[in-house]
């Protein structure tokens, strides 16, 4: 039973969070562990600096549930995930960030719009349905819907909420398109959705309750900026590649 393959793998992208990641797992572990799921919860260490990684080697000792990946120094928030991905077993795979910004107990939504047909359900501050109970700061508010329309007009029409961090993907479409992922940082969420509508994947946009939880890492100019860059060049280096000769 110990190695039966997990339904679910659930991929964290870790960098210095050794106070707030103890409350996130056990809260992770007691949702999953009523629901009955065989899941694995893959903990990525992205090169911490504090206690993070001792937080995970003693959750992971008392739980066998739970994996750690490390990366040997901080590369950022995609190329963690990536790191997790490439580890994970599951036939589900949800990519959430430490802080549960989005509540584990939204994850039926997203298992419900792949039940449906979708290889990729995204959870969405943006649309009909969802609930911002906690709101950002105004500014990183309004950065986030100027990215956005970016965003569409560049790489992903018709998709309100490319950036908040609760996606459920099938498992091998995770495998597929962070294997092919060349964003690091913050910007990785546009990236790994249009590589996976290139390649014909229905994406579902899912309303989900969010609360922002502060401090955080993002810091809102410089973070867009790069976010912006990587846009762009997403566009043109997959479109480069689709015209190479084979």
């Amino acid at each position: 039973m110990a190695d039966e393959r997990p339904r679910l793998s659930v991929v964290i992208p870790c960098y210095n969070e050794e106070l707030r990641l103890p409350r996130t797992i056990e809260r992770i572990e007691r949702y999953l562990g009523a629901r009955g799921d065989r899941y694995e919860l893959i903990l990525v260490d992205d090169g911490s600096g504090d206690g993070t990684r001792k937080v995970m080697e003693d959750t992971a000792a008392r739980n066998k549930s739970i994996r750690v990946a490390a990366l040997p120094v901080n590369r950022g928030k995609g190329r963690a995930l990536a790191e997790g991905v490439k580890v994970s077993r599951g036939d589900y795979v949800l990519v959430t960030d430490a802080d549960l910004s989005t509540p584990i107990e939204e994850l039926p939504k997203l298992e419900a719009a792949l039940a449906a047909g979708a290889g990729v359900a995204i959870g969405s501050r943006a649309i009909k349905g969802s609930r911002v109970e906690l709101s950002q700061p105004i500014y990183r508010v309004l950065m986030g819907k100027a990215f956005n329309i970016i965003v569409q007009l560049v790489l992903l029409p018709g998709i309100w909420d490319t950036q908040c961090g609760f996606k459920l993907f099938r498992g091998d479409i995770a495998h597929d398109v962070f294997a092919g992922l060349t964003t690091d940082g913050f910007g990785y969420d546009p990236e790994v959705l249009y590589l996976a509508k290139k390649k014909g994947v229905p994406i579902a946009e899912v309303p989900v309750v969010w609360r922002n939880s502060a401090p955080t890492k993002v810091n809102a100019i410089r973070s867009s900026l790069d976010m912006f860059r990587h846009v762009v060049r997403i566009r043109f280096r997959h479109r480069a590649l689709s015209a190479a000769p084979r």
